[in-house]
């Protein structure tokens, strides 16, 4: 391949993803790039339509076979079942984006098919696999530095953080946007700790499907969607909690058994047994002090007589994940039989509380490193509950960053626009491959405001040309509304800086690591 390095104007335009005829000619290296480029186009053409508050929703069907409507990437990415290895490495860097921050699971999805896709062109324009390497990661680095100076507002250790949480949950699946932000906003600064610092697990969510968003409230402790199923339903003083994943009741056994009865009397004999073993599982639960007991699994009546006999309460759990939440928070084992735990779980007190037609069981406590106060989420359908749930998670993990750098920058793509102005001045003023990457990343950059304005349904060439005019004379708070053009800061939209510097990394890191690829290798299928 020749290895001369081009000028800017030898490069070609953006283009839509080449067939496979356009490979020919180039070295076997450079084709595994142009594979990975396809398959990581045809992630994003997914995703794509759902970015931005103005994006569209999508039906999924579950492995389970349960139908979601969505528009959340990371649920979607969930569900996708992928093959190709480059398509599977972009997923993971974005699911750990959405695991670490709550938000910019797209972001980095898009962001890394529209730098693959300029790589391909300057590898095509003859740019050495190597030398774009080398030349994307100095581009990287340069944006990189320049975020924090578009960081122009910051969160007061003493301020109300609703306006700064207020554009992070404004999803366009999410109805009521203003009371559920000052409800996370109330949650989040009464669980503060002493010294000003916060963590998320201080604060639960819990969805109660019935009555309407504006019966959203705070409920302290951990609030949780259960059923109470025996007569008693309270404690007061001293709550001792174990967690049973498994029937509250006689055990079944794993593998089939038949048991061999000659005579009436033998099969009151083994009822008996039973009967009693039950009763002493029941009390040595009553002796470990256990009192309360969370159960994801049937409730055997005989066996509910016994806790009420030992003063116990019985939770019937309404999911595995509920369950598993619980066993973090208590820091207590899930069992598989009705035996005493090691180390139960222990709180102050737990009690129902009625909410409409439906309640929560509460779970409180009165000392630090606890859950202090849960969000509990009202409404008719349940996909409306799952929005609003995702949207306060992002609220939740959006002051947990504020928490820990209190830096805001422009959103609505004005940021991308503003570093695309950047790489692009700077750019122009370089030679060689640095040159080059620094243009091609800001044409990059620029693709998202304008998926920005393709789903809010604007003319897009309109409003990217009145973007660049306006950055061009050093505004940089211009991005996407639902309109048109607006002012950032006027209109209140705001990305966490900590966020978005994860997602340029991840997404960077990606484009890296699949320009370094030689080979794909795959290993034979067993069967």
């Amino acid at each position: 391949m020749d290895s001369r390095v081009p000028s800017a104007l030898e490069l070609p335009q953006p283009l839509e993803p080449h067939p496979r005829d356009s490979w020919r000619g180039l070295g076997e290296e450079e084709q595994h790039l142009l594979s990975s480029t396809a398959a990581v186009q045809t992630l994003a053409n997914v995703i794509r339509p759902c970015y931005g508050p103005h994006g569209r929703q999508k039906l999924l069907v579950t492995a389970k076979g349960e139908t979601v409507c969505t528009g959340h990437a990371a649920a979607i990415l969930r569900a996708l079942e992928l093959e190709h290895p480059a398509a599977w490495f972009l997923r993971e860097a974005a699911q750990t984006q959405a695991e670490n921050t709550g938000d910019g699971t797209s972001f980095v999805v898009l962001l890394t098919e529209a730098l693959l896709e300029q790589a391909e062109h300057l590898l095509k324009a003859g740019l050495p696999r190597s030398q774009l390497r080398e030349a994307f990661a100095a581009a990287t680095a340069e944006a990189l530095s320049a975020l924090p100076s578009l960081a122009i507002r910051s969160l007061g250790p003493l301020e109300d953080p609703s306006w700064a949480l207020y554009s992070m949950m404004n999803t366009h699946a999410l109805s009521h946007a203003d009371y559920l932000t000052k409800l996370v906003a109330n949650a989040c600064w009464a669980s503060r700790e002493l010294d000003g610092s916060f963590r998320a697990e201080r604060v639960g969510v819990c969805a109660l499907q019935g009555g309407s968003p504006e019966e959203s409230c705070l409920l302290p402790g951990l609030a949780m969607a259960g059923k109470l199923c025996g007569q008693i339903t309270t404690v007061l003083n001293g709550a001792t909690v174990a967690l049973f994943a498994c029937p509250f009741g006689p055990a079944s056994p794993n593998a089939p058994a038949t048991a061999r009865l000659s005579s009436p009397a033998d099969l009151a004999k083994f009822r008996k047994g039973n009967e009693q073993l039950i009763e002493k599982q029941v009390s040595q639960l009553a002796a470990m002090g256990i009192n309360v007991a969370v159960v994801w699994g049937d409730i055997d009546e005989k066996t509910l007589t016994l806790a009420d006999k030992y003063r116990m309460v019985v939770i019937q759990a309404r999911s595995r994940a509920q369950l598993i939440y619980l066993s973090e928070v208590f820091g207590t084992p899930l069992l598989t039989g009705l035996l005493p735990p090691q180390k139960p779980g222990r709180c102050q007190s737990v009690y129902r509380q009625e909410l409409g037609e439906d309640g929560a069981i509460v779970f409180e406590w009165e000392c630090t490193g606890t859950p202090a106060l849960t969000v509990v989420l009202r409404g008719a359908t349940i996909q409306g509950l799952r929005g609003a749930e995702q949207a306060v998670y992002h609220g939740i993990d959006a002051y947990f960053q504020l928490c820990q750098d209190p830096r805001l920058i422009p959103g609505a793509g004005a940021t991308e626009m503003a570093l695309a102005k950047m790489l692009s001045d700077k750019g122009s003023k370089l030679e060689g491959p640095n040159g080059l990457a620094f243009l091609a990343f800001a044409r990059a950059l620029r693709s998202l405001p304008k998926t920005l304005a393709e789903n809010a349904g604007l003319v897009v060439s309109d409003v990217m040309a009145k973007m660049s005019g306006v950055h061009q004379t050093g505004n940089f708070l211009i991005g996407v509304g639902a309109e048109g053009i607006i002012n950032v800061g006027h209109e209140g939209v705001w990305d966490t800086l900590m966020a978005k510097a994860q997602a340029f990394r991840a997404a960077t890191e990606v484009v890296l690591e699949l320009v370094t690829v030689d080979e794909i290798v795959m290993a034979k299928k067993s069967g």
